[in-house]
């Protein structure tokens, strides 16, 4: 009998097209809410910044929230964690491919407002929490863990600050060299913008943006199962293979709703998106501790899961870089930092591979 987030039982040919379908589904629905979004964004005037991280970020977090709950309750705490991870570092690429839609510019150097800084730095922050509990190793404080209560208790934190920074910041740039608040007036002149989403009262745009949401959660948790299933029955579950498998089908609606966010020119929002997903997803390790039946889920880490923390502390410290220089110089299609984030990227898969047990 098949169980609970099991699919390997329906057979290879099945977990294909269950993939291929929910795939579909989250890459339309992750577009859509980009759009509904940046409606919200405009009519309730809160800064796209937070917007994407505290909405977006949320939202296109439910495919992990699916996975790591099943992986805990089937009793797979590494796959839990792994997913976890293997989220972060991915996400962070996505950056790169928004660069590369992007096109003429870095899309670093169209972003200048502290709001942006500050999240990547709550990032690091979460990430450099999450590689101290796996080397030093956690207690239990009732079903969970006493380092995944701290992670919920930074998530807390690290939201409230962002949430504010913008309008308390201490410093400003004292000119853009960036054409993104032009761009953005002549979109609107110019009738560019979704007339038709732009148009509907908060109302409709909330229940719209509730619904996309229902239709990543549903069809993300298929996604990430049938994803899991494929790398099980290909040979590939206990490999890197499986792990960066799983982890590209979590964040398939981060990859949709970026585009659509880049295309519509709100950048911000697409770190926004990117640095409250990887602060969320990092604070699931909870979730995992209270669907697992066992010790805590991070006594079960190791250098496999430190090095792959280690990999998304320095693909985030690489954009912040970026977005501190501001620079316009591009290779490929992308900045310099994007080209960058990308061959760290792929060498951290490599040293993952040959560390893995």
């Amino acid at each position: 009998m098949m169980s609970l987030g099991d699919f390997s039982g329906l057979g290879l040919p099945a977990n294909l097209a269950i993939f291929a379908v929910a795939a579909s589904i989250v890459w339309i629905a992750g577009y859509k809410l980009a759009q509904y979004l940046d409606a919200i964004a405009d009519k309730t005037g809160l800064g796209e910044a937070f917007v994407g991280m505290l909405l977006m970020g949320t939202i296109t977090s439910l495919p992990e929230i699916a996975a790591v709950s099943t992986s805990g309750y089937i009793g797979n705490a590494a796959l839990a964690t792994n997913n976890l991870l293997g989220s972060v570092s991915i996400n962070v690429v996505l950056i790169a491919v928004a660069d590369a839609v992007l096109g003429r510019d870095a899309i670093t150097s169209t972003i200048g407002r502290p709001t942006t800084l500050m999240q990547g730095v709550l990032v690091v922050g979460a990430l450099a929490l999450t590689l101290c509990a796996v080397l030093v190793g956690d207690v239990s404080l009732g079903p969970v863990g006493a380092w995944s209560v701290a992670l919920v208790g930074y998530v807390v934190v690290a939201f409230w600050i962002s949430a504010g920074y913008g309008g308390r910041a201490p410093w400003r740039l004292k000119e853009r060299r960036d054409r993104h608040s032009t761009e953005r007036k002549e979109d609107r002149e110019n009738g560019e913008q979704d007339n038709e989403t732009a148009e509907r009262s908060l109302t409709t745009l909330m229940l719209l943006t509730a619904l996309c949401a229902a239709a990543i959660l549903v069809a993300g948790f298929c996604l990430a199962q049938s994803g899991d299933a494929v790398a099980k029955l290909t040979g590939l579950g206990s490999g890197i293979v499986g792990h960066v498998l799983v982890g590209f089908a979590t964040s398939l609606p981060e990859l949709s709703s970026i585009i659509s966010a880049v295309r519509l020119r709100r950048y911000e929002m697409v770190f926004g998106d990117v640095f409250g997903t990887n602060i969320l997803t990092l604070g699931l390790i909870f979730l995992a501790d209270l669907f697992y039946a066992g010790e805590p889920v991070l006594n079960q880490a190791g250098r496999f899961e430190a090095v792959a923390a280690t990999v998304g502390i320095i693909l985030t410290g690489i954009f912040l870089v970026g977005l501190l220089e501001r620079e316009n110089k591009t290779f490929l299609r992308m900045g310099y930092d994007a080209v960058a984030a990308l061959v760290t990227f792929v060498a951290g898969i490599v040293l993952l591979y040959f560390i893995q047990d």
